[in-house]
């Protein structure tokens, strides 16, 4: 009898391409959808399709783990929006205890945060209109309050549908001193104390030479800021005293750690620098690329007796932007966890796929310019999802790789209709001819499949655009799993 001790099954669906694709747990379903959002539509599924699927998740899932995966994708993936989202649906659908207000409290670390919640609590329930407030939610806002100063008040008292004073006269915080009372009432009447802020400066004085050098030697030009706006301080003449110490500061290990910046921020900066023509360019391309490899030193990678194979997805729906705003498409942030990945590999094989694989092996010294001689190539494999030819590639030119690493939107079909190859039937070769390797499937997208089952065959799902994605690959390495890493969050 096998009544109890049956083979379970993975269960199967068919993924947006039509193919045969694996159904996901509900809490691995929910991570990999959290960490690839941000808040925007995607190729296959619309922004208000992500948060329908997000609701119904949620109630799948228990709150503790809800709580936990939003304080991972704040404090370890950089994510900003949707930690608030999280925040609120699981204000929806659970009370009783402190849970929603200890997490909104915690993962509140910016001013703008306190009215974008407000924002999207209004959005998710119809504000004038709530049967049952969450007054947990409003306790957790109102003791965010506590954390900011005048200073970051003032930052980010914009003039928005939901302003500061809103939220203040909505959670009624309580001072827990005089200065705060005093701070609040500042707020209440819009007479907090205009900030020094590179925001302010530039638009009193405008773009200049005089206005960046003021900000540079004021020593609060904030890191992102500073990346963001390399362009607008070499178009503004400074001396190249001053870009050598905005060099030295974007490429201080200490700086660039305490930033906590995603990896295609320093894409984004060095891209728009490329065709600059100021005669410091160079100097400003330099720090970048120095900054992104500091960024990559605690990812743990592989010494010479572990052969890694990198395979970067460039499909055509992998083509499609990661926000509104961003002009990073979903495969260059796969061509840059790879290239991050090769830059701490010492034997490493690294290709792109499409229609087909193409090996294209590059220096390890540099990243950025390593991505973009990708990104200019990606044409020469085609469009099509054909993920499985990596693994027929590699065996058939004998390649043992003991770590197979694919960063991919996961939706793999096979373009070739008289073929019923597929990424699960090419593992399974790929594994008798390797019976120790393991396969990565690095999810940029987070549409809720994988094109080979993780139930056995080493076959371990990580999800995310961070560097941090790479401790999920040690957890899994020293075995435990993505759902697990995130359980170790004490809330």
């Amino acid at each position: 009898m096998a009544q109890f001790n049956a083979k379970t099954k993975a269960k199967t669906t068919l993924n947006h391409e039509g193919a045969k694709a694996f159904v996901l747990t509900p809490e691995l379903e929910l991570y990999t959808l959290v960490v690839t959002s941000m808040f925007s539509d995607k190729f296959y599924e619309s922004k208000d399709d992500r948060v329908a699927r997000l609701r119904k998740l949620i109630t799948k899932v228990e709150p503790e783990f809800v709580a936990k995966l939003a304080v991972y994708a704040r404090e370890k993936m950089y994510l900003r929006s949707i930690p608030l989202v999280l925040a609120v649906e699981l204000a929806k659908v659970h009370n009783g205890d402190r849970l929603v207000s200890t997490l909104v409290t915690r993962i509140i670390q910016r001013v703008d945060e306190l009215t974008e919640i407000l924002a999207y609590y209004k959005k998710a329930n119809g504000l004038d209109n709530i049967k049952k407030e969450s007054h947990q939610l409003y306790k957790g806002i109102a003791n965010a309050f506590l954390k900011f100063d005048e200073y970051q008040f003032a930052k980010y008292d914009r003039d928005g549908e939901i302003k500061l004073r809103d939220v203040l006269f909505k959670t009624h915080p309580k001072p827990d001193s005089p200065e705060k009372t005093a701070l609040f009432k500042k707020i209440v009447d819009g007479t907090l104390e205009t900030p020094y802020t590179w925001e302010t400066e530039v638009s009193a004085k405008g773009n200049t030479a005089e206005v960046w050098q003021s900000l540079i030697a004021s020593d609060r030009l904030p890191y992102m800021a500073t990346l963001r706006n390399l362009r607008n301080i070499l178009d503004s003449g400074v001396d190249i005293h001053d870009v050598g110490i905005v060099a030295e500061t974007i490429s201080d290990t200490y700086q660039v750690r305490k930033s906590r910046q995603m990896p295609f921020r320093f894409l984004s900066a060095y891209r728009e620098l490329k065709e600059n023509s100021s005669p410091h360019t160079s100097v400003m391309l330099d720090a970048i690329e120095t900054a992104v490899k500091k960024s990559a030193e605690n990812i743990k990678g592989f010494g010479y007796d572990t052969t890694v194979a990198i395979a970067c997805d460039v499909s055509g729906s992998m083509q499609t932007t990661i926000s509104p705003k961003s002009k990073v498409m979903n495969y260059d942030i796969g061509l840059l966890l790879g290239m991050l990945l090769q830059f701490r590999c010492k034997s490493v094989v690294t290709g792109m796929f499409g229609t087909d694989f193409k090996i294209v092996n590059l220096p390890k010294s540099s990243i950025l310019q390593n991505v973009d001689e990708l990104h200019n190539r990606e044409g020469e494999v085609g469009y099509s999802t054909n993920g499985h030819l990596v693994l027929r590639e590699l065996e058939q030119k004998g390649v043992k790789a003991d770590k197979v690493m694919i960063f991919t939107d996961c939706q793999m079909w096979n373009s070739d209709e008289d073929s019923r190859d597929s990424m699960h039937t090419a593992w399974s070769s790929y594994k008798k001819f390797h019976p120790t390797a393991k396969l990565y499937l690095f999810d940029l997208s987070g549409y809720g499949d994988t094109p080979v089952s993780l139930m056995g065959g080493n076959v371990y799902l990580i999800a995310g655009w961070s560097d941090k994605v790479f401790d999920v690959l040690t957890a899994y390495d020293e075995g435990s799993t993505a759902v697990e890493h995130i359980q170790e969050i004490v809330i």
